[in-house]
């Protein structure tokens, strides 16, 4: 299976032809900001934009992490900006490697109901496959019935156990990669 890229693997070109999606880079937090507060307060989340910020930053410029993605308007320019999506990476013996979970798929207001979501997702789902990510995770909220009918259609199921979140107690700002407690083989 093909690692997912550290380094200048990050090009645009994982981006699938056709010019659904363009990938975002550390330069476009600021235009990706206020959707994401947007996307956040339509789901019912509270969220501090001063850690909003760091945290998105982190993932523009660690394509280990994840990816984030602006989708394109029908013109497919680079600057028709439709929306925006985040899929973050994990690993998981069920799935027998690496899985990913799409955090955050919005599109602006005005470009809802032309399809764009379906296409994005689809082109979502094949720059994740061609990483070797295996699986695709994601929540959408019961009362979204547009979205839950685009991600049925697209074959997303309920798994047969109830997912659970908790946050964690945080002792610092470290990164988990750089913490001398996450080290393989030195884990608990």
């Amino acid at each position: 299976m093909p690692a997912i890229p550290r380094d200048g693997a990050r090009s645009r070109a994982l981006a699938p032809p056709g010019g659904t999606l363009r990938l975002a880079g550390p330069p476009d937090a600021t235009r990706l900001l206020p959707m994401m507060v947007d996307f956040n307060a339509g789901e019912g989340i509270s969220v501090d934009e001063r850690a909003l910020r760091p945290a998105l930053e982190h993932l523009l410029r660690e394509p280990a992490l994840g990816r984030v993605w602006f989708i394109l308007g029908p013109t497919r320019q680079p600057d028709d900006i439709a929306g925006y999506a985040v899929v973050t990476f994990g690993y998981d013996l069920e799935f027998a490697g690496h899985d990913s979970f799409l955090t955050e798929l919005y599109l602006l207001p005005g470009a809802r109901g032309q399809g764009l979501g379906r296409a994005a997702l689809a082109a979502i789902e094949s720059a994740t496959s061609a990483l070797g990510i295996r699986a695709m995770h994601l929540m959408v909220r019961n009362e979204n019935t547009a979205a839950r009918r685009l991600y049925q259609s697209a074959r997303y199921e309920s798994p047969p156990r109830l997912f659970l979140s908790k946050r964690l107690p945080q002792k610092g700002a470290r990164s988990p990669r750089l913490s001398p407690r996450l080290v393989p083989g030195r884990d608990a």
